[in-house]
């Protein structure tokens, strides 16, 4: 009895087992022979059309976009052909057909989403793993002495500094302001007007936008004419022109507020969206009983709303602790700014240190993943 009670439950999972496994070699054979067949019907069609156009790089450009969109929308209309050809919904087994097809389908979908965050996310993070052990060239074994120099590094410490401080002062200031935003856009009357205009920055790459702010911090010698919009109003009033950017300390700020520009047109979207899904009887209910404009706001719409400023919050956290474009256009680290995604830039391609580099990004990796995760539970709690 003892005997047959413990192989029941194997003889019941086998089957299962079988039966995903034998899904997933369908699917994967599908998946495989679809992506094939968009891709080499992608690449002839760009060799037929590359050969009669003009060698245009403006022109071969739009056509790899088209012929990218078209490759996709054909692997997917392609393998769906192909399951309906392996499983009709006809005949005699149609039941198991469909309930085969069904289970099928989701994988090819998502099958080559998996594979491409595999190879250009698990990966890289493996691979990371094994070089922080190795030296500079990625092949002698050193152990833990990568993390024994990060440890007594000053410039890290210098770098873990500033990264902190531009957690504290970038995601609070970015979402206080896109609230504030928010809040007033929607009492005014050409208020998507002024939404547009504080959105806009965020249509402006992290590079230009550090351009755009090196021209207003721009430092030209007391007597010259100052060509940075700072500096103008300084000497305007009297006061002498100062090289903002290489100021101990300050420079930190100066460089938080061009992430900060760009940043508070995302958490105002989001959080407008928010404010107007708040029930209006609650408001209403607030009014009659006397409540101000600014206790409505503050004691009603705020902790109503309070899961979607969180998910903003933390989602500006991230970006701050992979901040790297504004930090090297605009500084290179110099003068107290180095951060941590900047510090890694420099020992990979400039140190050429692929120990020392793999660690500093493991240790952005480690402080970014317990935040993405508490965000996209957040972020999943606000959808239910």
């Amino acid at each position: 009895m003892a005997i047959s009670s413990t192989e029941a439950p194997r003889s019941t999972h086998l089957p299962a087992i079988l039966h995903f496994a034998a899904t997933l070699g369908v699917a994967l054979f599908i998946m495989i022979a679809g992506l094939g067949v968009s891709i080499v019907a992608a690449l002839a069609v760009f060799t037929v059309v590359n050969a009669i156009l003009p060698d245009i790089k403006l022109l071969q450009a739009v056509l790899v976009m088209l012929l990218g969109v078209a490759a996709c929308f054909g692997y997917f209309w392609g393998s769906n052909r192909i399951l309906d050809m392996a499983y009709p919904a006809r005949g005699e087994n149609i039941a198991s057909n469909i309930n085969s097809a069904n289970a099928i389908r989701p994988w090819l979908f998502l099958g080559p989403a998996v594979v491409i965050l595999g190879i250009y996310l698990v990966y890289p993070v493996i691979n990371s793993i094994i070089l922080s052990f190795h030296g500079p060239d990625g092949n002698q074994w050193v152990g833990g002495a990568n993390y024994a120099w990060l440890a007594r590094d000053a410039a890290f410490r210098e770098s873990m500094r500033n990264n902190i401080l531009w957690l504290i002062v970038v995601p609070t200031a970015a979402t206080f302001f896109g609230l504030v935003s928010a809040a007033l856009t929607d009492r005014i009357g050409w208020g998507n007007i002024a939404k547009s205009l504080i959105f806009m920055p965020m249509a402006i790459s992290f590079v230009g936008a550090s351009v755009i702010w090196k021209f207003i911090y721009d430092f030209r010698p007391q007597g010259s004419e100052q060509i940075g919009i700072l500096n103008a109003i300084v000497t305007f009033f009297g006061g002498d022109p100062q090289a903002w950017i290489t100021l101990p300390l300050w420079n930190n700020f100066f460089l938080m507020v061009i992430l900060i520009w760009i940043q508070t047109g995302f958490a105002m979207v989001i959080l407008s969206a928010a404010l107007r899904g708040i029930p209006e009887e609650t408001i209403e209910a607030a009014i009659i009983d006397g409540a101000s404009p600014f206790q409505i706001f503050y004691k009603i719409k705020v902790p109503q709303i309070w899961g979607t400023i969180a998910v903003v919050w933390t989602t500006i956290t991230i970006l701050v602790l992979k901040v790297f474009d504004i930090v090297l256009a605009m500084t290179n680290g110099q003068w107290g700014t180095q951060v941590l995604a900047n510090y890694m830039f420099d020992w990979m391609f400039r140190g050429l240190d692929f120990g020392r580099a793999s660690t500093i990004a493991l240790v952005i990796m480690a402080m970014v993943t317990p935040i993405m995760v508490w965000n996209i539970r957040e972020a999943r709690k606000d959808m239910k």
